[in-house]
């Protein structure tokens, strides 16, 4: 099956062709047809299974070749870079269309967004908060919101966006198309559809001998010491096919820390956290989509909704929080079709939660194996060339690697280099001097008028 066939218009499917996209997944065989009718919808699917064009096709088929000026379709994401994804991949889709996307998200500048919707935007895809100002700014024009779809349902009510998200409902028409996607469906999402959503249908695609994760993730667990972890990570990152990875940290200072400890190590690593700029953000999520860089070291938070499909290794350098935020951080690997591998560290005094997750989700490991990075084990298991050492040669290092402080060039100081030692005085001048020039002269001093020092000294005498 192809998308013409579920009823999608030549040129969206000809915008599709162009990027090697023609065949859908079975979230989007299911949902397309049914969206395209106007009817509401739930769709359950596990992440990284092609949401995102099961809504966005039938959204962007609805407002037509040439729509009128101003928003007509709005798309409420829990993160920025999600809203950045989702707005590229609907650009992407009506690359043949007069329409126009914008992303609306907080951490940059009002005038550029702003400029977008005066210049009649339709498509609007955006986070709650940002979204909210601009409508109170009367910036952003909501009334006449013809499909309204909430994507990563679940993760905005776990991030605590319920009340945005209710007010933004409450900024749209009631006769809209209301359409709510998500990976797990919880009792809130459950009342929000009744709440908002006109007799929707219940979409839940699902293979029958899968489980709580994915099948096409093959997952490892071990019980590992923190103060040799780092040096696991980089052995697993040696691995044979290893291609984009994503570790997870629980901490903004973590995270930073270990980008630092790999790129150190001579990998190609960034950091994505809350602490970092908007504009840090997007050039670190820039270089790892491109391949510029092939590390992610990313908070949970800051790494929600990332659509990167050829990740290939997810590491959970820390325990997750619960078990949906492990499906979050596994589902990173293994979309779009192909397979991953997921790699989780459980630390000792992390066992009573990890014993929690892992009667949730039935992965059969209560007690994972203790490992070190000499574990035979790790490198069978991971596919770990023998003899291989937690520091990339040089020789094979990338071309943009930047050495290490360790490493550092020496240079003169302010030019990144290490201090120039000082030269030791060479005294040899004066001990070669002649004797005659060193005597002290009988001649009789000259006289000065700088009155004499008064000097009180006290000499210590032994008792």
């Amino acid at each position: 099956m192809d998308f013409s066939e579920l009823g999608i218009d030549s040129d969206i499917v000809a915008a599709l062709a162009s990027k090697g996209i023609t065949q859908p997944f079975p979230i989007q065989e299911q949902a397309i047809p049914l969206a395209l009718t106007g009817q509401d919808l739930i769709g359950q699917a596990k992440t990284g299974t092609g949401k995102t064009l099961g809504f966005g096709l039938p959204i962007i088929q609805r407002l037509g070749s040439d729509p009128a000026h101003g928003a007509k379709a709005l798309v409420v994401v829990p993160t920025r870079e999600l809203a950045i994804q989702v707005a590229e991949d609907l650009t992407l889709a009506s690359s043949n269309r007069n329409l126009q996307v914008v992303a609306i998200y907080g951490g940059k500048s009002y005038e550029g967004q702003v400029a977008q919707i005066d210049a009649g935007a339709q498509l609007i895809v955006g986070t709650p908060g940002r979204l909210i100002d601009l409508s109170n700014q009367r910036k952003l024009d909501l009334s006449k919101i013809e499909c309204m779809v909430l994507d990563e349902a679940d993760e905005m009510l776990d991030l605590g966006f319920l009340p945005d998200v209710e007010k933004l409902f409450a900024f749209t028409p009631a006769g809209r198309q209301t359409m709510l996607f998500s990976a797990t469906m919880p009792g809130q999402i459950v009342s929000l559809a009744r709440k908002y959503q006109n007799k929707p249908v219940h979409i839940r695609v699902n293979d029958p001998d899968e489980g709580h994760t994915k099948a096409d993730i093959k997952q490892f667990f071990y019980r590992a010491h923190s103060m040799d972890k780092d040096e696991v990570v980089a052995r697993i990152l040696q691995a044979e096919g290893r291609g984009k990875t994503v570790i997870f940290t629980k901490t903004k200072r973590q995270a930073a820390k270990v980008a630092d400890e790999l790129a150190d190590r001579g990998f190609s690593a960034t950091a994505l956290h809350g602490d970092m700029s908007q504009e840090a953000r997007e050039k670190s999520m820039d270089s790892f989509r491109s391949g510029k860089r092939d590390i992610l070291v990313a908070t949970e938070v800051a790494a929600r909704g990332i659509d990167v499909d050829d990740v290939t290794h997810v590491i959970n350098y820390t325990v997750p929080e619960d078990e949906k935020a492990y499906l979050h951080r596994t589902g990173r690997t293994g979309r779009a079709g192909r397979t991953g591998i997921a790699v989780t560290f459980v630390d000792w005094e992390d066992l009573v939660r990890w014993s929690h997750i892992d009667k949730a989700l039935e992965l059969n490991t209560p007690d994972p194996v203790e490992t070190y990075s000499s574990s035979p084990h790790l490198f069978t298991d991971l596919d770990i060339p023998a003899g291989t050492k937690g520091r990339i040669a040089a020789s094979k290092r990338p071309s943009d690697w930047k050495p290490g402080d360790h490493e550092k060039p020496k240079g003169p100081r302010g030019s990144g280099g290490s201090k120039p030692q000082r030269k030791p005085q060479n005294n040899s001048s004066r001990s070669q001097a002649p004797k005659a020039q060193r005597q002290k002269t009988d001649a009789p001093k000259t006289p000065s008028n700088r009155p004499p020092r008064n000097r009180t000294r006290t000499r210590k005498t032994s008792e």
